[in-house]
This record gives C-alpha cells, structure tokens and sequence, in this order.
C-alpha cells in the first residue's frame, strides 16, 4: 500500500501541511496548477507583539489568467533580508531559535531563488530534514498531466504507484470519489481537527501561523502537535 498526496506548494506552510507530508509515502507538488493571488502560495503568517503578521515574497503576475505556480518568478532579492530580520525580532526569545536558525537563515541569507515554486520546494525539503520526515517530494511535472480535476489527481496517484490517495477536506468541494473508486484508489480525507494548542510567544494562541513558530517553539518536540511525525 503505497500513500499519496498532492497539493499546491506554500511558503513556509503551518503544521498541518508537513503532518500531512509525514502521513504519506509521496507528496506531490502540484504546482501546474494557475497561481492565484493573495493566497498561501508566496505568503504565511507569523505572531508578533502587534498581532498576527504577513510575510509576503514578491511575485512578477504578468497576466490574470494561466500563469502557472511553476511559471511565476520572484521579484528582487530584498524580501529575503527582510523576512529574516522580522523573523529574529519576532521569535529571538523563543526556547528554540538558536537551533532553527542555524539551518533556516542560510536559506535566506545565502540562497538565491528565481522563482516560487522553487522557493517553497527548498524550504519545505529543508524542514522535512529537520523533522526527519523521509517522505518522497516530487513534482506534478515529473509526470504526464491528463484533464479533468479529479481524473488528473487519480491519475497522477497512479503513476506514483499509490494504492490510496490521502486528500485534504477542502477539496469534498470538487473532487469525484467515483472516479478513484474506478481505478480502484482507496480516497482517504485528511483530518486537520484537534492539533493541541503549544507554548507561543505574544499573547492569543493561533493554529494557522507558519510551522516555522512550531519549530522555534518546540525545537524537533513537535510530535505532540503532529499526530505523523515520529518521536
């Protein structure tokens, strides 16, 4: 029984994304999909004394329509400076910080990226190492693409090998379970419900915020907030 999942690549994504990761044998990156604005493709949240904060990476969109995640190119270089610096000055006193920067701001600092996707693959690889999550990260580019919405999702499960398809519960929406039930693909959703709440710094807990605040937080001790992730 081979596990697969496929989803569209964030920027630093909370711990949901990487808890799903960790329950499959491979993750497919699904970054043939149309970049779309204001969404978690080139942006995340993390907590700050003021609140809850963006941290947004430029994109050059140089048209509304079909413009792929894979196709969008990032604009300059000067967002990455400045992601870390907000990054220390929001989480330097946090128990971990030490340990995660030594990994985490090279990839800021000594890293040049030219594009999204390639972005959000480097550093989610980055952290999976830290977590020793052994999961397979492939690309939907890596295989042959066929239409239709849930027709290329079973597909593309199918040309990885996988015998079950681990979905998140957003896409009940729109996906087809007749067509894996055809290909004989067991279609398993995903419960992102019950994560327990960790010690954060500044004020209110907040689930939705970056892994990278589970991870200056908590260090590797995040399998009590992941239910996949192995002690």
């Amino acid at each position: 029984m081979k596990k697969v999942a496929i989803l569209q690549s964030n920027y630093i994504p909370w711990k949901g994304y990487f808890d799903m990761i960790a329950s499959v044998d491979e993750f497919i990156l699904y970054d043939d999909m149309q970049y779309t604005r204001r969404d978690w493709r080139n942006r995340n949240q993390i907590k700050t004394p003021q609140g809850v904060q963006w941290l947004t990476v430029p994109v050059l969109v140089k048209g509304k329509y079909h413009q792929k995640i894979r196709e969008t190119e990032i604009d300059g270089v000067e967002w990455a400076a400045s992601h870390w610096k907000s990054l220390v000055q929001n989480y330097s006193r946090a128990p971990h910080f030490n340990e995660i920067a030594q990994w985490l701001e090279p990839l800021y600092l000594n890293e040049r990226y030219t594009h999204i996707s390639e972005l959000n693959q480097r550093f989610i690889q980055a952290i999976c190492d830290f977590l020793e999550i052994k999961t397979i990260i492939s690309r939907s580019s890596d295989y042959e693409l066929i239409d239709g919405k849930t027709e290329r999702l079973a597909d593309l499960c199918a040309q990885a090998g996988g015998s079950e398809y681990i979905s998140g519960p957003s896409a009940k929406d729109y996906v087809d379970e007749a067509i894996f039930e055809a290909m004989n693909i067991k279609l398993t959703w995903f419960d992102y419900s019950g994560y327990p709440e960790y010690s954060q710094l500044w004020g209110e807990f907040a689930h939705g915020v970056t892994v990278l605040d589970l991870l200056f937080n908590c260090g590797k001790d995040v399998y009590r907030q992941m239910r996949h992730v192995a002690p």
